[in-house]
């Protein structure tokens, strides 16, 4: 009889771990990619931590005052979005500083080769002077691997595009685990699911709806107010033909295919689904009845982080506890890590 091999993580705590920088005017995209996402992890049974990454944001320039009201306005939005600071951990990087103490020690594992061929940091400098962007943007992916691995995390929510960083995380994972003989750091899988995982611009299909475009109309801010979102969605560009019967008849129609899955993923059904409601019928149909079900989905999300904004000692309390739990969780971790690679402790309290 053969022996079923063991699961990969099986030893680790299930986990999940993922943050968002707080760089302000969160959006549609935002939401449905990931903070959706992050509510209805907290309801499987696996532990959730939700980070905002404020470490990461400081890779590039940020107004100290306007770093400090973004990261509570993304706070809010992660609590009107359905992240409950009593099921999930819920903090900012910079208030455990095992985060940074984590990422030096991988920077000493992970090898400069890999660091080139990031593409993230690649297309953040294209066309600029690759030389004046700080040492923290190019080595950003390390801290993310520290954001990750300091907690064992086994599971990463991620977009398509920030696949390339959990593959750095497992890579430099393995390579500690090697060096040192050891199975200490777990392997993480990233989740990338849902319909709308990478929800396009509402004025060109083709684009990634982005905080930073100058074009207000071609996103969703989780800010709107209802009016708006309707106004935004019934705006949005189409194209002249009806909607397909089929998900085959969208090949080509980034626009369509976009606003079909929009309303999907806020629906929590498939583009069939969508489909064979809408099949053949025109826009002046599909339009309005999409900016209907956003604003019923989204304007309790706005009306609610306007609350929690109006109460910034409530934010930073609950901020508070969060970093507290996580610093529970991620200093034996880091501590356990030092041990490893040789480094002399004074106290084995945390063992």
């Amino acid at each position: 009889m053969t022996d079923t091999p063991a699961k990969p993580n099986a030893k680790f705590t299930p986990r999940v771990f993922s943050g968002i920088q707080p760089s302000g005017n969160l959006t549609l995209g935002n939401y449905l990619g990931a903070l959706k996402r992050f509510a209805a992890k907290q309801d499987e049974g696996v532990e959730t931590i939700y980070c905002l990454v404020d470490l990461h944001a400081i890779t590039v320039w940020q107004e100290p005052e306007a770093l400090k009201r973004q990261t509570r306005e993304a706070a809010a939005a992660f609590i009107a979005s359905g992240v409950d600071p009593s099921k999930s951990i819920l903090f900012n990087q910079s208030q455990v500083s095992a985060h940074a103490e984590m990422a030096w020690l991988l920077n000493c594992v992970a090898r400069l080769g890999w660091m080139n061929r990031m593409t993230q940091f690649k297309d953040k400098v294209a066309g600029k002077n690759a030389e004046n962007a700080s040492l923290g943007l190019y080595a950003y992916p390390s801290l993310m691997a520290a954001d990750i691995l300091v907690y064992h995390a086994t599971m990463v929510p991620v977009g398509e595009d920030q696949k390339q960083h959990v593959e750095l995380t497992r890579d430099i994972a393995a390579k500690f685990n090697h060096d040192y003989g050891t199975e200490f750091f777990p392997s993480p899988e990233p989740l990338i699911e849902g319909t709308a995982t990478r929800v396009m611009s509402l004025k060109d299909g083709t684009k990634k709806m982005s905080k930073s475009d100058p074009a207000d109309a071609s996103r969703i801010n989780l800010t709107d107010d209802a009016d708006t979102i309707a106004k935004k969605f019934k705006r949005a560009v189409s194209d002249p033909e009806p909607l397909p019967e089929s998900a085959e008849g969208l090949t080509g129609r980034a626009e369509a295919k976009n606003l079909v899955n929009i309303y999907a993923a806020l629906a929590d059904v498939t583009q069939e689904q969508v489909l064979a409601e809408f099949g053949g019928k025109g826009w002046g149909v599909f339009k309005p009845a999409l900016a209907d079900l956003a604003v019923a989905k989204l304007s309790p999300i706005s009306t609610e982080m306007a609350r929690l904004r109006d109460d910034p000692a409530e934010i930073d309390r609950i901020l508070g506890r969060g970093a507290e739990q996580a610093r529970n969780i991620a200093q034996p971790i880091l501590e356990r890590a030092k041990d490893i690679m040789g480094m002399v402790r004074s106290t084995k309290d945390y063992l």
